[in-house]
């Protein structure tokens, strides 16, 4: 994002933090052109992004009590699953301490008993050896430079794969060109029945992995899109016409 009045700025170890506005929209930003997050300062619960909203199509599969997100940014998809689902628990993870200041600050990503933050890197908290399963996984890791490739290698998603229940989903935001990396989905299907990818208008694709292979009807699939839009104020309807299966 690189117009906009900018309302915020500082620098940590890996880099620039900033905020800025333009219009009705917040974006937070790590380079110049870069947008790491954006919110509706009107509707601060209503996902603009194509791909954040591409994400949540995992709860048309999985009704969660547990999730775990790995990156926060500006905690736009924690606070809409927060503000959308009452009774869920969440365990938020990010490596710069600055960062969780701003969603805190300029973000309102929600100071709540429901939700447990974790500062630290996303492999040294899936590497530890006493975390609970959790029905999603969200992982959403990006820096200044792009998307951290730990999370499209074999290590990582077999790791994350023993820290979900038995039937539930995997959530990565990846980029178009690894829909190629036979790495990737070798090691999604050698640990999840369920496999599929939704491009978004941005370039993204998002990988929706279930451990169980998801036996609703089209007709169903449809009906849990419209429950789900009608509490997250935005239509899936869009995503999940571009979901399809990872081959």
């Amino acid at each position: 994002m690189s117009s906009g009045k900018e309302v915020y700025r500082s620098y940590d170890e890996y880099g620039a933090i900033a905020v800025l506005d333009k219009g009705n929209k917040r974006y937070l930003a790590f380079a110049e052109g870069d947008e790491q997050s954006c919110q509706l300062l009107s509707h601060p619960f209503q996902l603009q992004h194509d791909y954040a909203q591409a994400m949540l199509l995992a709860l048309l599969f999985k009704q969660p009590k547990t999730i775990t997100l790995l990156g926060v940014g500006g905690g736009c998809l924690a606070s809409a699953l927060h503000q959308a689902i009452p009774d869920l628990r969440l365990q938020l993870v990010e490596l710069r301490p600055k960062v969780l200041e701003v969603a805190y600050r300029y973000f309102q990503l929600p100071r709540s008993e429901r939700v447990e933050v974790f500062i630290e890197d996303a492999s040294e908290f899936i590497e530890s050896d006493d975390r609970e399963k959790v029905d999603i996984l969200f992982s959403d890791l990006y820096s200044p430079e792009g998307l951290d490739l730990q999370q499209t290698q074999h290590w990582f998603i077999e790791r994350c794969s023993q820290l979900i229940s038995d039937d539930g989903y995997l959530v990565l935001n990846c980029w178009q060109m690894h829909r190629g990396e036979r790495e990737m989905i070798e090691a999604l299907k050698a640990y999840f029945e369920d496999v599929r990818g939704c491009l978004t208008v941005e370039g993204n694709w998002v990988v929706i992995a279930g451990k169980k292979v998801s036996h609703l009807s089209a007709a169903q699939t449809k009906e849990a899109a419209k429950r789900w839009s009608n509490l997250l104020d935005y239509s899936l309807l869009s995503c999940l016409n571009r979901l399809k299966p990872v081959t």
